[in-house]
């Protein structure tokens, strides 16, 4: 969801930059259930786009309410860090 928060992406792309993140490994058989699960629960919105490679492309944007899911998330992840790094050694934080 975050790939979204500024601009509108179609699924390959976010594979390709998901996979350019080290230690994130997706594949489009992956990213698309996840797509439609966040369609329907009205976090994203989609629209369709003609290419100039191929067949129109579906886009997904980030909707209000996945910009509210996003930020609740981006808390919680934080709280989940600290939690788990206030149990390693301090070494390995």
């Amino acid at each position: 969801m975050s790939l979204l928060s500024d601009t509108s992406l179609y699924a390959f792309d976010l594979v390709r930059q998901l996979s350019d993140s080290d230690g994130m490994v997706i594949s489009e058989g992956t990213i698309y259930p996840l797509l439609s699960r966040l369609r329907r629960d009205g976090w994203v919105s989609t629209t369709w786009a003609e290419s100039v490679e191929g067949p129109p492309r579906r886009y997904y944007a980030l909707t209000p309410a996945g910009e509210r899911a996003l930020l609740a998330f981006a808390a919680e992840w934080r709280r989940f860090r600290d939690a788990v790094d206030a149990l390693l050694p301090k070494e390995a934080t």
